[in-house]
């Protein structure tokens, strides 16, 4: 959908956050009863074995990149290292090995990290994009709070208490569509389609989003944990085209589930498309396919998103290139024009 963006507010009445798209249906806490029982009557596809997912090692410029240059390096799930204009920006950091309050249950991971924490270069900014467990993990925060206490910490509205209590020192917080200015580059807060919970009395209570950044003719956007959702043409024409956008391409199934939270690699293509071609553009940037191969969160065989990624991107008659499905730990870097 092009044009302005959605008007309807964001804010339920009680203060708490939701979906503002009439599509956008909200599960019940039974919904995920039934799903887990569907689990267990039918166990979804096996982990991969041993080897299946390979890790590459790191390339990433230390201290710094060149202002010319953009990279990215995926460290794991929505983890990404991006390297452009001068700046260090990491996503939604996760080093631990569950996704989970405690680390002796839930998702475990099946690839570990990219690279030591301890080896990131000095960082700029840390985009997140809402509090649940494989995206706010509180060790990694606490880690990067203690090693990094100069980098900006963006957030979504009502972050900011939680990473106080984690140590960290610099956060901004941003409602959808605000936009702000920290030195060279500016950063956009984007709307998206998910929710927000870290336990069963808190749901809602804080925002998610994606985000845009743009310095030193680079454009960044970083889309979040989203369902497809109506504004992502709207976000392209005011934030956009961009030369990179990191979007989820995993945990998708069953569809009458995840479908309100989590797109498919269909329709992640689509936001792809969406947000890179408004009227008149028909140059479009690069695609990095997040959200996969690191924690087995939903049904779908391990190895399905990434080819249903690739099919749709050639569907779509979009350069080969320019889908980027990058091993963990690998860096690549975009051509520069």
């Amino acid at each position: 959908m092009h044009g302005v963006p959605y008007r309807m507010d964001h804010r339920a009445p009680n203060g708490r956050f939701r979906n503002p798209w009439p599509a956008a249906s909200r599960h019940r806490f039974g919904d995920f009863l039934r799903w887990r029982r569907q689990r267990f009557l039918n166990p979804p596809p096996p982990p991969p074995p041993a080897g299946a997912l390979p890790s590459a090692t790191p390339n990433f410029a230390s201290p710094r990149a060149d202002t010319g240059v953009l990279t990215a390096t995926w460290v794991g799930h929505s983890t990404v290292l991006v390297q452009m204009g001068g700046l260090n920006i990491l996503t939604d950091p996760i080093w631990s090995n569950r996704a989970s309050p405690l680390q002796a249950v839930g998702p475990r991971r099946i690839v570990p990290p990219a690279m030591p924490l301890a080896s990131l270069p000095p960082l700029d900014f840390v985009l997140l994009s809402h509090n649940h467990y494989d995206h706010l993990d509180a060790g990694t925060v606490r880690a990067l709070a203690s090693r990094q206490p100069d980098a900006l910490w963006m957030a979504p509205l009502g972050l900011q208490p939680l990473l106080h209590r984690f140590g960290v020192q610099r956060v901004a917080e941003s409602d959808w569509w605000q936009e702000r200015a920290v030195g060279d580059a500016r950063i956009a807060s984007t709307p998206a389609q998910h929710f927000s919970a870290r336990h069963l009395a808190d749901a809602r209570r804080t925002l998610w989003c994606g985000w845009s950044v743009r310095v030193a003719g680079h454009a960044l956007w970083f889309a979040g944990d989203t369902a497809y959702h109506p504004e992502f043409g709207a976000i392209g024409e005011r934030f956009g085209p961009f030369d990179l956008s990191l979007i989820p391409i995993g945990a998708y199934e069953p569809r009458w589930f995840m479908r309100p939270v989590h797109m498919n690699p269909e329709e992640s293509v689509q936001a792809f498309l969406d947000a890179n071609t408004p009227a008149g553009r028909e140059d479009q940037g690069i695609m990095l396919g997040l959200h996969w191969g690191t924690f087995l969160l939903a049904d779908e065989p391990w190895d399905e998103p990434p080819a249903r990624t690739r099919a749709a991107w050639n569907a779509a008659g979009l350069p080969a290139q320019n889908l980027w499905i990058l091993q963990h730990g690998e860096t690549r870097r975009a051509a520069t024009s």
